[in-house]
């Protein structure tokens, strides 16, 4: 709830009449448990990392600016979701990302064997200089998107189609014969929609180097996007924050709400994570 809900929620039960400033004032208090919670040591090692990023307005320096509420999911050895944290910054930047990795890893996060992001420039060179030897994935369904706004109504579904071969092929050789199909069939109607595909290749097709049961958890960002649809749902009636900490609290108070959800273990869990201890042997035997 905002402050404005907040105060006319208690006028309406008790016929209390408080301002906006008090309640803020209250639930200030929040603050220290937010502080405490950002800065706790992390678990050493995490099989898959989601990073993404959900905007809001905030006022500053009595102008409204655009801020990024940067999100970090992290999946554990032993399958479980948490949320490593959320830091509230300029519009998004790799350079910013740059600096949370190496909070991450200051707070004991060690090693990260996945890495599944969306297409910001800049997040493979930020993840290399914290984690070199963790895989990059970036977000298909980003991608898809990325490519689809360069193609007209008409022609959207056959493209669409088109895609769904090549990220949907059994191995990389199936799905790099799908892409030089894709660039025959569209490429001169629509260069920029294929060649966008074509300049990220490399960090597209990471997954098609796992099994079937480790690709649905990381072609695709949409665990965290789940938790931003989340935030959007608590913070829709609020157009404008008042101070990053106003942001910063409501949003670590949903994500205890969501967090109490994530019960489950992934799927199939004990054969992702040994096929992981396989692959990963030699980063997981490194000392940090």
């Amino acid at each position: 709830m905002t402050t404005t809900d907040i105060k006319e929620q208690i006028k309406e039960l008790y016929d209390v009449e408080i301002s906006a400033e008090t309640v803020s004032n209250i639930t200030g208090r929040i603050m220290p448990l937010v502080t405490e919670w950002q800065n706790r040591p992390l678990e050493k090692t995490y099989s898959f990392i989601f990073m993404d990023a959900i905007h809001y307005k905030v006022r500053e320096d009595k102008q409204i600016v655009i801020k990024a509420a940067y999100v970090v999911l992290g999946v554990n050895m032993d399958g479980e979701k948490e949320v490593l944290g959320i830091w509230i910054g300029a519009n998004e930047s790799s350079k910013f990302w740059l600096s949370i990795l190496n909070d991450l890893k200051n707070r004991g996060m060690e090693k990260a064997l996945i890495f599944c992001v969306d297409g910001l420039k800049g997040f493979k060179e930020a993840i290399n200089a914290v984690y070199p030897f963790a895989k990059i994935q970036k977000c298909i369904v980003h991608q898809i998107r990325a490519s689809i706004k360069y193609i007209p109504h008409k022609d959207k579904k056959a493209f669409v189609a088109d895609l769904k071969k090549i990220y949907g092929a059994v191995n990389e050789e199936a799905a790099t014969n799908e892409l030089i199909a894709l660039r025959e069939k569209w490429g001169c109607k629509y260069p920029n929609a294929v060649s966008s595909w074509e300049d990220n290749w490399d960090d597209l097709i990471t997954f098609f180097a796992f099994p079937d049961f480790i690709r649905k958890i990381m072609y695709t960002t949409n665990v965290i996007e789940s938790l931003n649809s989340q935030f959007r749902k608590i913070t829709k009636n609020k157009k404008i924050f008042p101070t990053d900490d106003s942001l910063l609290k409501i949003l670590y108070l949903a994500t205890e709400k969501v967090a109490k959800k994530w019960t489950r273990k992934y799927p199939n869990w004990d054969l992702v994570i040994n096929q992981l201890k396989i692959l990963f042997a030699e980063i997981l035997e490194k000392s940090a």
